[in-house]
């Protein structure tokens, strides 16, 4: 019987000449992918710091409004188009900051975007743009109204309404504020998803 050529003469195999590929990761790899994550959760963090001030500074601004009139005599402000305005601004983005917390909660704590990456990041670039705009153009009209009126006999004869009115509109440039430092970060994200094809560069 003649022998099998795959077998030395003692019996064993004939070690196949190739270098075995080594299947093991590298170690500085695994470092690197833990920095990243490490570097991903801290700017997520960051995010949600700055919506939770904006969404503290939009609805405080919202309810200072809402509770403004203190008397009978007191002016209204659903008398009067920009304090209105004022108000709707800071209600739409309390609600949408309120709604970016929680996808931010959901990321830090999953690892995963609440959207499809590619939608979650353009949705709150997109969202984080309007909505700046819209409370500092809301909050540009209720200031150049609340400086019309303070010569006048409304804010002479009823000024806790003039005061709160101002206290109301600050806050919503504080909102203004920390929604653009959102928008930022945001932006931000979009521009690494656009370059590397992630949300973060890693």
């Amino acid at each position: 019987m003649r022998q099998s050529p795959l077998r030395n003469g003692g019996g064993g195999e004939t070690p196949s000449p190739r270098p075995r590929i080594q299947q093991n990761t590298p170690p500085h790899h695994h470092f690197h992918s833990t920095v990243s994550v490490q570097k991903l959760r801290r700017f997520n963090t960051l995010i949600l710091v700055f919506r939770f001030a904006a969404f503290c500074s939009s609805a405080a601004a919202s309810v200072f409004m809402l509770v403004n009139p203190r008397g009978p005599d007191s002016p209204r402000w659903y008398d009067f188009d920009a304090f209105r305005f004022v108000l709707v601004a800071n209600a739409i983005v309390a609600v949408y900051s309120l709604f970016e917390m929680g996808a931010s909660v959901w990321e830090i704590s999953s690892g995963f975007t609440l959207l499809p990456e590619i939608i979650q990041v353009w949705f709150d670039f997109g969202h984080d743009q309007v909505f700046t705009y819209l409370l500092l153009s809301a909050d540009s009209t209720g200031t150049e109204l609340a400086r019309t009126m303070k010569g006048t006999d409304r804010c002479m004869s009823n000024n806790a309404f003039c005061v709160q009115t101002d206290i109301s509109i600050a806050l919503g440039f504080a909102g203004f504020l920390f929604l653009g430092l959102s928008s930022l970060l945001s932006g931000f994200r979009v521009v690494c998803f656009i370059i590397n094809g992630s949300r973060f560069h890693i």
